[in-house]
């Protein structure tokens, strides 16, 4: 698509924003962004912008009006509620996200696989690119795992990139079409966003609206909302399983991770010699290695990747042990099933550390959880006391209630014993406290090692 010459509004300076100027700068764009924290705020932000041609609006958002713009690019952190986009709806003026301006100027040589789900996104995501590059492909990822894809559009021309997909991202695609995509899960989460559970199924959903019948999409069958979406689904779809064997798909035989298609049956590893622990792993690892099944790479290719991966930063990593006792960083579950997960992974006792800002979840179901598997709970945060009530009406009371994450972790080192797992798992978003969830994570780790050594 040509962008030369056309006036475009960025919305959004974070990562994503600054990454779409970039691209559209050296394409010609006339260019003017936004973003409604304060030029302070912003400040470090926008410092690699100043040598460029760039209106910036810092702490307010400009009226728009039909004919002012020909496109606005939004940050997936931005609102479709937002001023502006609410207004260029209005107006007639497109909207569309960093994801999808991406996808309009990538090369056609480039393959996109896009994997989205409630949880295991970052995990799967960097998974299959392993898998991607043990083959020795070509091949990057981004989107939703840090990168934004519009910063990967001038490394590579040809190849594939594995693309995490946030329900945000998805919300302003248009066109966006993968190749092949992967859906793990749906359960609820940024409700406070997308206003109701049909409003981020639907999200969801746009991850394959644009595929036809050459593409494929790959569901987790265990999981009924995706089960529900299978006949919506243009591509060809194909089946993964925890639970059971299937007639075709991947699934687990005789503790053996196993492809069956087309009436092959293709051992991939045992079970037992992955590094990855937990069923939620096991999900994650099925998904990619039927999108890499599916794209051609060879079996004992995969064998090889699956047995060498570790895992991704902040969701179940081991960051120590010491005197017995094992700390685990998962500060990426920010949503209470994914804390439910990492709860059914260890039979050890487990002193947990969690809260933050609610993005609309119940906490009931995880407070059953709790009380089935967690020694102590310590709480922090916006979201403590809604924990705390959840936790309480079954009876648990092996609470303690703490103002700050550097305290949460010297409490829980008193509290632990040898043989006892230590585990921040917040089941909340960490803005209350921390820029993000990579923060809040490194914080963790880095008081962990910091009370080891003394």
């Amino acid at each position: 698509m040509e962008f030369r010459g056309k006036r475009i509004l960025v919305v959004g300076l974070a990562k994503s924003g600054l990454s779409a100027i970039n691209v559209l700068y050296k394409r010609g764009a006339v260019l003017s962004a936004c973003d409604s924290k304060s030029t302070e705020e912003i400040a470090k932000n926008t410092l690699e912008l100043k040598d460029l041609d760039i209106k910036i609006y810092a702490g307010c958002y400009p009226e728009i009006g039909r004919g002012d713009y020909d496109l606005l690019v939004v940050s997936p952190g931005v609102p479709l509620q937002a001023a502006p986009v609410t207004q260029a709806f209005k107006a007639g003026i497109p909207v569309i996200g960093e994801v999808e301006l991406a996808y309009l100027l990538k090369a056609k040589a480039v393959d996109l696989y896009a994997i989205t789900g409630t949880n295991g996104k970052t995990t799967t995501t960097s998974l299959l690119q392993f898998i991607m590059a043990a083959d020795g492909r070509k091949s990057y990822s981004g989107g939703n795992i840090g990168v934004p894809l519009t910063a990967l559009l001038d490394q590579i021309d040809e190849g594939v990139i594995a693309v995490e997909m946030s329900s945000f991202q998805l919300d302003t695609t248009i066109e966006f079409r993968p190749h092949i995509c992967g859906l793990l899960n749906i359960t609820p989460d940024h409700l406070d966003r997308h206003g109701s559970m049909d409003a981020y199924i639907r999200a969801k959903a746009k991850i394959f609206a644009r595929q036809d019948s050459t593409d494929y999409a790959v569901f987790n069958f265990e999981d009924a909302h995706l089960r529900k979406m299978l006949a919506l689904c243009p591509a060809q779809t194909v089946l993964f399983s925890t639970e059971q064997i299937l007639k075709e798909g991947a699934f687990v035989e005789d503790d053996m991770i196993t492809v069956l298609l087309k009436g092959k049956r293709q051992p991939i590893c045992p079970v037992e010699e992955l590094l990855l622990r937990g069923k939620h792993n096991m999900e994650n690892i099925l998904c990619a290695t039927l999108m890499a099944f599916i794209a051609g790479v060879p079996p004992e290719i995969i064998r090889r990747a699956l047995l060498s991966f570790k895992g991704v930063r902040h969701r179940m990593e081991e960051v120590a042990v010491h005197n017995g006792i094992t700390y685990i960083n998962d500060s990426k579950a920010t949503n209470p099933e994914s804390v439910m997960r990492a709860l059914e992974s260890f039979s050890e006792p487990i002193i947990l550390i969690a809260g933050g800002r609610n993005k609309g979840s119940q906490f009931n179901m995880l407070a059953q959880s709790i009380k089935e598997r967690v020694k102590e709970l310590i709480l922090l945060g916006e979201a403590k006391q809604e924990i705390r009530t959840a936790v309480i009406e079954l009876g648990f009371k092996n609470i303690h209630e703490v103002e700050d994450l550097r305290t949460a972790v010297l409490e829980a080192c008193k509290l632990a014993e040898k043989g006892d797992v230590v585990m921040l798992s917040p089941a909340c978003a960490s803005w209350d406290m921390f820029a993000n969830y990579e923060q809040r994570g490194d914080l963790f780790c880095s008081t962990v090692r910091a009370m080891i050594q003394e």
